[in-house]
């Protein structure tokens, strides 16, 4: 559950909405082998647990931070940026402002994904036959 933005709102309530996440990351954020709590609980606990068994320091990881990562490589993985505004509770004009400078560092391995390549795979990678 991802802490919503407040920015501006004048809402002293916390609330949270889901954010999809991989199996995988799932199964990382299980701290102690059960479900966290439900949204209205403290997540810090189960979160810092996490975070140390990852192998990482819980005073510099925290879940605000998590949320910039998230959304650099949601916006570099080519999710519509109107997707990714409404998936962490920003717009898009926001984005625009505070993320183009991450992306504009990846902007030629982004432009270069959607570029026609008419040699085909490189190195040692060869095609499979076709079967008749």
């Amino acid at each position: 559950m991802m802490p919503s933005s407040r920015k501006g709102k004048g809402i002293k309530r916390i609330e949270r909405k889901p954010v999809p996440i991989t199996s995988s990351l799932a199964a990382q954020l299980r701290a102690d082998g059960t479900p966290w709590q439900p949204a209205k609980a403290d997540y810090r606990p189960p979160f810092i647990r996490a975070v140390a068994r990852a192998g990482h320091d819980p005073t510099t990881v925290t879940l605000y931070s998590l949320r910039h990562s998230s959304i650099v490589r949601a916006l570099l993985a080519g999710v519509p940026t109107r997707v990714v505004a409404a998936q962490h509770d920003t717009s898009v004009p926001m984005l625009e402002r505070t993320y183009s400078q991450h992306i504009l560092d990846h902007s030629d391995a982004v432009a270069r994904r959607g570029l026609l390549d008419l040699i085909g795979p490189a190195g040692n990678v060869v095609p499979l036959s076709r079967k008749s």
